[in-house]
Formats: C-alpha cells, sequence, structure tokens
C-alpha cells in the first residue's frame, strides 16, 4: 500500500524558493514512478514534474530551469526543489505515484497525497 504524505509548502515572495517533499510510508516506494502536480484555484490540476524508478527526469515548461525533482530511494522520498518562484506558481501542490503510463497524464496515477499549499506573493 502506498501512502503520501506532502511537506513543505508554504507563503513566500516571489523570486524565492521552496523545497517541497513527499514521503510513501509504503514499503514499495522505489518500484513506482513519481510525480508533482499543482492545481490552482478554479484550474485544473497540471503536470510540474516526473522522476522514473530509473531517475529519468521530465518537467512541464513553465517550471523547466527553476524546479527540480529527486528521488531518495533510501528515504521513501520525492522532492520537489522550486527556484524563482513566481506568482502564477501559486497553487495546491500534489505528490502522485504511478506503475505505468505517460509521466504527464493524470490517469496513470494511482495514488495522491493530500496536498501541500504554495502560495507566491509579490
Amino acid at each position: 500500500q502506498v501512502q503520501l504524505v506532502e511537506s513543505g509548502g508554504g507563503l513566500v515572495q516571489a523570486g524565492a524558493s521552496l523545497r517541497l517533499a513527499c514521503v510513501d510510508s509504503g514499503v514499495t516506494f522505489s518500484t513506482y514512478n513519481m510525480g508533482w502536480f499543482r492545481q490552482a484555484p478554479g484550474k485544473e490540476r497540471e503536470f510540474v514534474a516526473a522522476i522514473t524508478k530509473a531517475g529519468i527526469r521530465y518537467y512541464a515548461e513553465p517550471v523547466k530551469g527553476r524546479f527540480t525533482i529527486s528521488r531518495d530511494n533510501a528515504k521513501n522520498t520525492v522532492s520537489l526543489q522550486m527556484n524563482s518562484l513566481k506568482l502564477e506558481d501559486t497553487a495546491v501542490y500534489y505528490c502522485a505515484a504511478r506503475r505505468w503510463g505517460s509521466a504527464s497524464d493524470i490517469s496513470p496515477y494511482d495514488y495522491w497525497g493530500q496536498g501541500t499549499q504554495v502560495t507566491v506573493s509579490s
């Protein structure tokens, strides 16, 4: 069973950095491909970044060069380092796990965390 818990969200000013973490309390973390998604008020949930079991990374265009996804299988953790934050990065950020399918599609993800709020102010 996969249980994902995110942390690290908060209120920051534009240009600042935040690091999100997602811990899986299960024992099969290393067998899952992991992703981060976000959902802003009134908008659909969208892909942010993903990392495969083998460590291959994928990023959405709006965050390329600013966000970095990483994983530590020994700690059952996937992280999202967010630099140069912009107002439009404000959203609830979700961690998710999938076994198969496209990294950037929502439907292949079987397990989701509860989300952590990131608010960027001017």
